[in-house]
């Protein structure tokens, strides 16, 4: 078994990694003053230093990593993998300067897998290209949403057209005013199978009848530096009816297959944010002095510090394992070891944040780190893509399953 990067992957991450130090890095600050001053402070992505680093980004080829094939930067997960875990050490500004982060990697896989050739050029060009943004609406909130065939939107056909009904929150990306498309899912056959009764539609943000209604905060935050969470009203919105996703009933797979990456990367990128955690913990652990030593010379400390180089460990193999399957045996073959990654990460990295928190002591609260932002956005991973619990039951129902066929005298 060889841990070592294939030469093209560790060519990438000497590049990004230098990208990272010498432009990312530095400009995060800059960026959060830039948010400041924009007239409306949703459109993040018009904040001139973002531009630059793009602009940047895409001269040295780092563009699009997220996405294989003739779209993207043609990598496997297996070697995206390590790329990810470097842009999560700025969760706020890497992903987007690389045009890499969600929801619009999602909605670019979706596009590049199931739109139509006009699709694709009127919605996943200019999104390949970073000019307009896109968010993904399936979760509603009159209904429990980790199961998503209770999604209760309406999408009607009518004669050459498409009319669509309900509500959606926690939409992510939708308060920013240049997040042009909307997918949505909805139910075009309410009387059909549970797993065929949902369809995607592309809605543009201007079509008569959507009503942004609100944004969400998160213990607070509102994220508008990802374009916030909205709350959406669609009341007799009218859209082509070429502007369905694949067919009428495949709603729910088309759904499935955008969410298997999708977690994937959110555990990619959340080890690079445990990664920075760590070391602003030792750094502060070594220059802080409490009842007469170093606060790195305190047992409980040391412990932490062990704990912490643990996990992410631990969780970089299971995370690296699940890429090597996607490729080899695909998302549906991963499945047990995607579920896996989605229940440990979030978990892991929560706790490796508290305790860096907790070294920085009411520092680690303010804005003055990334840590207490870390830490909220991390807690929502416990429920972005599916809940905790959802994964751990099919986990366990699947675990089941394998066991009983291994050993049919436990049935």
């Amino acid at each position: 078994m060889d841990f070592a990067l294939d030469a093209k992957t560790e060519e990438l991450r000497r590049d990004l990694l230098d990208f990272m130090d010498t432009q990312v890095t530095p400009a995060e600050a800059v960026f959060r003053e830039q948010l400041g001053q924009l007239p409306d402070r949703w459109a993040w992505d018009s904040a001139p230093v973002l531009a630059d680093l793009r602009a940047r980004a895409r001269r040295r080829g780092l563009w699009n990593l997220f996405l294989p094939g003739e779209h993207g930067g043609g990598l496997t997960n297996l070697q995206y993998a390590p790329l990810a875990e470097i842009t999560g050490r700025s969760p706020r500004l890497a992903p987007p300067a690389l045009n890499c982060s969600a929801p619009d990697t999602g909605n670019m896989e979706v596009l590049s897998l199931f739109g139509t050739a006009e699709q694709k050029k009127e919605w996943l060009e200019p999104l390949l290209e970073g000019t307009i943004r896109s968010s993904f609406a399936m979760t509603e909130p009159g209904v429990a949403s980790s199961d998503a065939t209770n999604i209760t939107t309406s999408i009607a056909r009518d004669g050459d057209e498409y009319v669509i009904n309900g509500r959606k929150w926690w939409i992510t990306g939708a308060m920013n005013p240049n997040a042009r498309i909307l997918i949505v899912m909805g139910k075009t056959d309410p009387g059909a199978h549970r797993h065929r009764q949902q369809s995607m539609v592309l809605v543009p943000r201007d079509t008569p009848g959507v009503e942004i209604s609100r944004g969400l905060e998160v213990f607070g935050y509102d994220d508008h530096e990802h374009g916030g969470h909205a709350e959406i009203v669609f009341t007799d919105v009218r859209v082509p009816a070429s502007n369905l996703i694949g067919e009428e009933g495949q709603g729910f797979a088309i759904a499935q297959a955008r969410l298997g990456p999708g977690r994937i990367h959110h555990c990619m990128r959340s080890l690079g944010t445990a990664e920075r955690a760590i070391e602003l913990m030792c750094e502060r652990a070594g220059a802080r002095v409490a009842f007469g030593r170093p606060l790195a010379e305190q047992g409980v400390v040391r412990d932490w510090i062990a704990q912490a180089r643990v996990r992410v460990e631990q969780l970089r193999l299971l995370v690296l394992k699940t890429a090597w399957l996607m490729d080899t045996v695909g998302n549906k073959g991963a499945h047990t070891e995607i579920q896996a990654i989605k229940i440990a990460t979030p978990a892991a990295v929560e706790w490796i944040l508290d305790k860096a928190i907790q070294v920085h002591g009411a520092a680690g609260l303010s804005q003055d780190l990334p840590l207490a932002y870390c830490q909220a956005q991390i807690r929502t991973l416990r429920f972005a893509d599916g809940p905790d619990e959802v994964h751990k039951n099919a986990l366990a129902r699947d675990e089941l399953r394998r066991q009983a066929a291994v050993n049919p005298q436990r049935r």
